[in-house]
């Protein structure tokens, strides 16, 4: 997949098939450490045991709507090839946990993404289902919680299209104004360190 964001979408909708009504995406691009972690958390049924350690086979999939499932087995490939991982816990009846890593800088990563798109769509797509969406760079950190806003909007508030687009729009506002502080603080720091001569 040419964007992260798409391996996220892909990944969720494997939440959404458990029986989910609840799905946790946690983005924290650590750029001082070379190092971007992607964890997407679900309350749906979870992953057999006997299933657990075959999940990265494109041959096996849970979903009983198709044979083969690449989600897992493409991500784990992505991270890999950007000296990183993929760690897959779960518990039948419990939930599932996915976390990729990825070298930052590695030359092979693709890069984030559309992920306003991301969260907009699966919020759309899946009016019965909550997603709280954190994404922190370096340290500085924006969430997005559906039940909140479905507390203020009502259930069905976030099914109107113009209130997506608006939404859509704040979040790419947020996330860059979260690159663009780490800009200005990164520039103050260097200038703090120069003396005049």
């Amino acid at each position: 997949m040419r964007e992260l964001s798409l391996h996220i979408l892909d990944i969720v909708e494997n939440g959404v098939a458990a029986g989910a009504d609840c799905i946790r995406i946690t983005v924290d691009e650590a750029r001082r450490d070379d190092r971007i972690t992607i964890t997407i958390t679900d309350n749906g049924r979870g992953i057999p045991a006997e299933k657990i350690d075959r999940l990265t086979d494109p041959f096996i999939t849970l979903r009983p709507t198709r044979r083969v499932g690449l989600g897992l087995p493409l991500l784990s490939a992505a991270a890999q090839r950007c000296d990183g991982a993929l760690d897959v816990s779960s518990k039948a009846g419990d939930g599932t946990r996915v976390q990729a890593v990825f070298r930052y800088s590695h030359i092979d990563r693709a890069p984030m993404g559309d992920m306003a798109a991301t969260i907009t769509t699966l919020i759309m797509g899946n009016p019965g289902i909550d997603f709280v969406y954190r994404h922190i760079i370096d340290g500085r950190e924006f969430t997005l919680d559906t039940r909140g806003l479905k507390e203020e909007l009502g259930e069905n508030g976030l099914q109107d299209a113009l209130l997506i687009h608006h939404l859509a729009h704040n979040i790419r506002g947020r996330l860059k104004q979260l690159t663009t502080k780490i800009g200005e603080s990164e520039a103050r720091e260097k200038n703090h360190g120069k003396t005049d001569d």
